[in-house]
């Protein structure tokens, strides 16, 4: 097993189903030496046996994850198999990285393999450099990147065999791990982290926030409130490396009470709440829900008030009664927090589209919607209301004070 590379080379973990896919894997690896790095191929594959010599075998891999491969393929269990590795391949690649055994890694897959590749690729920290290549990749791939910077290449053709095609893909895909390896990434000054939730419609605030946080000495994280957004932030803010929260925008509560494309689920507020991280809420575009075209908006949307963003997003303006339902969510997640919270909200519009003289411009809405904040919160949560709109300047500075206010409680 060669896990220790010569001056200025790096290793590149090549993870795969080697019983099924072993050429292709081999070639890869081979892509990444004829860049002056070693590859270090990883056998997950579980039924048939390998058609290359693996430097770490499917044993290995099983017994990292406590599995007992050779009672698992007596059962000839496909899905059980693939299981089984999806559960065990997070714990070798995690125990490799902490060892400073590899410094990337890569993966070529259907849909067994890229469900084994990416659930490990997703045990890594951010930053790492993870490549997966598969045949799902121009589909849906949430559900194999999850809050984690994978790149999706697509393979175009299946992952079979090497061809004129296979070739390009394949050895495009290595020289990408290999640059990703090498880039020279600076760090940062070691400032401390605010993380910010963001939309088209409170960028203006957020913006004018992040500029006298940065004046002040922090680093600010933007993200964009899209569903995968708040997913991000809240495993960002999970990983215990943010200072403080500013989630100026919570607009996915709307789409998780609507039935929206951009609901980043339930647990949307629950880390900073559990962690006791400060931090600022303001009810920021909860006064839409987003949808896709016009046309294939559901029966249900129809004969509502809507504005077409673009073609392919169409927001439904949330009404008071769905406003009431969004207060009574959002305050519960925030009932539970450990640490300072203070919730700011912006009396004369919670949107650009949301101000007097434009069109969801709805003043019994939004205070049924702040109603139903202050009514559930718990007694010690502080509730300032501004009479302000939420791209003023005032109502930014006034989040960033009361946010840094919380730090010092803190």
């Amino acid at each position: 097993m060669v896990l220790n590379p010569g001056p200025g080379m790096s290793t590149i973990a090549v993870l795969g189903t080697l019983d099924t896919k072993g050429e292709e894997h081999a070639y890869v690896a081979e892509c990444i030496r004829k860049r002056g790095h070693d590859a270090l191929l990883i056998d997950v594959g579980s039924l048939g046996e390998p058609q290359i010599a693996p430097d770490i075998t499917r044993d290995e891999v099983a017994a990292a994850g406590g599995v007992d491969l050779t009672e698992l393929s007596a059962k000839n269990d496909r899905g059980a198999s693939v299981a089984a590795m999806s559960r065990s391949a997070p714990h070798l690649l995690l125990d490799l990285l902490k060892s400073g055994r590899i410094s990337g890694v890569i993966s070529l897959g259907g849909g067994g393999g890229t469900s084994i590749a990416t659930g490990a690729m997703r045990a890594l920290p951010i930053g790492f450099p993870k490549v997966m290549v598969s045949t799902l990749a121009a589909g849906n791939v949430e559900p194999y990147v999850g809050t984690k910077d994978i790149v999706m290449i697509p393979s175009v053709v299946d992952v079979a065999g090497l061809n004129r095609i296979s070739r390009k893909v394949f050895t495009q895909a290595a020289g990408a791990v290999c640059g990703m390896v090498e880039a020279d990434i600076e760090e940062g000054e070691g400032r401390p982290i605010i993380v910010a939730s963001q939309f088209g419609n409170t960028t203006a605030c957020v913006d004018e926030a992040r500029r006298i946080l940065e004046e002040r000495g922090f680093e600010v994280l933007v993200f964009h409130a899209t569903g995968a957004g708040g997913r991000s932030m809240e495993s960002i803010i999970e990983s215990g490396l943010v200072a403080g929260v500013l989630d100026i925008t919570t607009t996915e509560w709307a789409d998780e009470v609507l039935g929206g494309m951009l609901s980043a689920g339930p647990d949307r507020l629950g880390a900073a709440a559990r962690l006791g991280v400060p931090a600022i809420i303001s009810p920021g575009c909860l006064d839409m829900a987003n949808f896709a075209s016009l046309e294939s908006l559901p029966s249900r949307m129809k004969g509502r008030l809507l504005y077409e963003h673009n073609p392919n997003a169409t927001l439904v303006r949330t009404s008071p009664e769905e406003g009431v339902v969004i207060g009574q969510r959002i305050a519960a997640r925030l009932n539970e927090s450990t640490g300072p919270v203070t919730v700011l909200l912006p009396t004369r519009a919670i949107s650009v589209i949301g101000a007097k003289g434009q069109p969801f411009h709805d003043p019994a809405a939004d205070q049924a919607l702040f109603k139903a904040l202050r009514e559930n919160l718990r007694a010690d949560i502080v509730v300032k209301e501004l009479d302000l709109e939420i791209n003023d300047p005032v109502f930014a500075a006034s989040c960033v004070e009361a946010l840094l206010e919380n730090m010092g409680k803190a």
